[in-house]
């Protein structure tokens, strides 16, 4: 009979008193009996004991919650299956569910499902087994196609029927919700200590842990001048590479302790690096700021199986918490974000000026394009012989034509001298500031140094101690402390040895004839900056701290260029710079030029002369050339078809039908004369050499067919070394016979 069927009326005649006593239905256990869902099938395989708990600390101290978990092996044997088919699986003990990357409990279960062993899988409540819906269906779904069922102290779930999937399905579902509940609240509760300022973190270089869980300046005099070098230096020298190298050429360590191992809160004098010197220059604590927040964990860069990926570092606006002026600092606030602004400048970015280069441009990264706002680039040409800037921004990021290049020479030069003229009125405050620095400087040297000898000193003095301290008897204790007094003495020797050789190299006092020297250098800067050891990088560093960005802007294609150099003090200045071009077309005079050319040939005046009166008239010629000469004229002369004789043949002839002068059909063509040249070496063009006094001057055919065949040459776009131009543009059609 059905607990829950109706039950005959007990004092009636027509039927016998029920000798099965009364059961209350809501104190029946189901638990306790076998559900209809287990099947013979599922008996004959094995039952899975799911164990686990999320952190070390509650295996540690909830100890009931693991008892609860292995006693579901009773469980088992109360539904059908003997004791020794129940497998329990505890390896994800001390291990969150949230995912199921580093679960091998998990992985296990999965494959037992997989090979077909399981026929019920057992758990406290589903969120051991997984807390994440992603991980919990998949384990579903690999039960429901194995026939697997799953159970905790409340039901049996058979995961291919319907409302049992429903059943688990909200529960894992309130599982995943559950902890994300629980993990709002604890990082709103560190939030709120962190707003105190109150979580603690490893101390960097240059601080130590206070027993109350403070922040204190290292106790060692030698780590806090070190760490206040390294920000002063970085003022000084601007980069970190430059600071690094300071470094290690002067034979400074840093002090760190180390925050774990035998040598745990020991100071330690390592070698400097460059990770350690940009994390430390990046570091707001030692602006005194207390911060949290700085580098949250991205989930999408976290990499499977290392758990301390992912981590980015937003901007200052965007951490969670910041207070000033609750640590003890080694620099102020404006000095930090100064610091930290110069290292982003530094980087080799389109939107950043990028830190000093060794090369001989002294605007990289200051000079900016007048046409689209974008930086200018740097090039070399011919093993930096030659410099130029060129704006490739639009052609690199939208393939369109280049903004403007120029040469770049004439720029620095006019910037050169500005900066100059800017310095010289301080030239004696230069000098003075040059003669303080040296001196504290050598000061500084002294310090370190003294501090590295007393620091041997007492490590010998500790292991003498040691040494006499020894019992006599114990022979093999005074050995290694004998050895470890002598390594002591050798290292304090090589230490003294190292500071006489600094002392002899660098006096510790600034002698008279040096202190002239620095005054004079300083009253004639022109040859302090041209001088050789100043450094194309000196030259760059000095500009940077004088000017923000110049602003350029050629005319056109003419030889004018508008520049607006914006001081750091905010005044602008406004000059204009005259560029060299390719071309005479290309000069803003040039009608007037040619003008002049015609009138002086007219005038019977020779090539020659005409350049000496061009000179003396002040006209410049578009190249790099400072004056014009009778070549050059001639060349000019030719374009305006003033040139005397130049159809004149030795034997008193003319050029013959469809023939040309180089010259004259290099212009026809309007290409340079040296492309013509090279084409009519090559066999491309056709043409004949003078005899006699002439020697070496062509004369070269084209007629009308060949005229536009050159031009399609010309027209053809030039491409790879590898790439020919067509056989039916470089062959001359055959000159026909006279």
């Amino acid at each position: 009979m059905s607990l829950t069927e109706p039950r005959p009326p007990s004092g009636g005649t027509d039927s016998a008193p029920d000798p099965t006593p009364a059961v209350d239905a809501y104190s029946y256990r189901p638990r306790l009996s076998r559900s209809a869902k287990i099947q013979a099938h599922h008996l004959q395989r094995r039952a899975i004991v799911s164990v686990r708990q999320s952190s070390p600390q509650q295996v540690l101290h909830h100890r009931e919650s693991t008892a609860l978990q292995y006693d579901l092996r009773r469980y088992a044997v109360e539904l059908g299956w003997p004791l020794e088919r129940v497998l329990v699986i505890d390896d994800d003990q001390a291990t969150t569910g949230q995912t199921a990357v580093h679960r091998s409990g998990y992985h296990r279960i999965l494959a037992e499902v997989d090979l077909d062993h399981v026929g019920i899988i057992l758990g406290i409540e589903m969120s051991r087994l997984a807390r994440s819906c992603r991980d919990w269906y998949y384990l579903m779904e690999k039960c429901a196609l194995f026939d697997t069922l799953l159970a905790d102290p409340d039901c049996i779930y058979d995961p291919s029927d319907d409302n049992d999937r429903l059943l688990l399905g909200l529960k894992a579902t309130m599982s995943e919700a559950e902890l994300h509940l629980l993990r709002s609240r604890m990082l709103q509760a560190r939030l709120n200590k962190a707003r105190r300022g109150e979580i603690s973190y490893h101390p960097p270089i240059g601080y130590v842990r206070t027993p109350a869980g403070g922040f204190a300046l290292d106790p060692d005099p030698r780590v806090q001048d070190t760490v206040r070098l390294l920000f002063d230096k970085l003022d000084e020298l601007g980069t970190v590479t430059a600071v690094l190298r300071y470094l290690v050429a002067n034979h400074i360590p840093l002090g760190v302790r180390p925050h774990s191992g035998p040598h745990r809160g020991q100071l330690e004098w390592r070698r400097p690096c460059r990770p350690t010197l940009l994390n430390l220059f990046h570091k707001p604590i030692y602006a005194g700021a207390y911060v949290h927040g700085m580098h949250p964990v991205d989930p999408r860069r976290k990499v499977p199986g290392r758990p301390a990926t992912g981590r980015t570092t937003v901007a200052l606006l965007q951490w969670e918490v910041l207070i000033k002026d609750h640590l003890p600092a080694y620099i102020t606030w404006d000095r930090y974000v100064a610091n930290v602004e110069r290292l982003a400048a530094n980087r080799a970015r389109a939107f950043a000026q990028g830190a000093p280069r060794e090369g001989p441009s002294l605007l990289g990264g200051l000079l900016v394009c007048g046409r689209c706002g974008h930086r200018m680039m740097v090039a070399y040409h011919g093993q930096q012989s030659r410099l130029a800037y060129i704006c490739q921004r639009q052609r690199i990021e939208y393939a369109a034509p280049t903004c403007q290049s120029m040469a770049g020479q004439v720029l620095d030069e006019l910037v050169s001298r500005q900066v100059l003229q800017a310095l010289e009125p301080a030239a004696l405050d230069l000098s003075l500031q040059a003669t303080a620095g040296l001196e504290q400087e050598r000061q500084r040297w002294e310090r370190d140094w003294q501090e590295r000898l007393r620091h041997a000193h007492e490590e010998v003095s500790r292991a003498a101690r040691q040494y006499h301290a020894v019992d006599p008897e114990n022979r093999l204790v005074a050995i290694e402390l004998e050895r470890r007094w002598e390594q002591a003495l050798r290292a304090e020797r090589d230490l003294q040895e190292q500071y006489d050789r600094f002392v002899r190299e660098r006096p510790r006092e600034l002698s008279d004839s040096d202190r002239e020297l620095i005054r004079s250098l300083a009253g004639d800067l022109p040859r302090l900056w041209e001088a050789p050891t100043t450094t194309a990088a000196d030259r760059q560093t000095i500009i940077r701290f004088l000017v923000e960005k110049v602003i350029v802007l050629a005319q056109g294609l003419s030889e004018h260029v508008d520049l607006s150099i914006h001081w750091s003090g905010g005044f602008v200045s406004q000059h204009r710079v005259r560029r060299p071009v390719a071309r005479h077309d290309q000069l803003s005079n040039h009608a007037q030029l040619m003008e002049r050319v015609a009138t002086l040939r007219q005038q019977g005046q020779t090539a020659r002369e005409i350049a000496e009166t061009l000179n003396r008239e002040g006209f410049v010629p578009p190249q790099r050339r400072a004056t014009y000469n009778g070549q050059m004229v001639r060349q000019l002369l030719a374009r305006c078809g003033l040139s005397r004789g130049r159809r004149a043949q030795p034997d008193g002839g003319v050029l013959g039908e469809d023939e040309w002068w180089p010259s004259q059909l290099a212009r026809e063509l309007g290409m340079p004369p040296i492309t013509l040249s090279s084409w009519l070496r090559r066999g491309w063009v056709q043409g004949r050499k003078l005899p006699g006094g002439r020697t070496g001057r062509w004369i070269v055919w084209a007629d009308g067919p060949e005229l536009d065949r050159l031009r399609r040459l010309r027209a053809c776009p030039r491409g790879w070394s590898d790439e020919p131009y067509p056989a039916e543009l470089t062959t001359p059609r055959p000159r026909p016979e006279r």
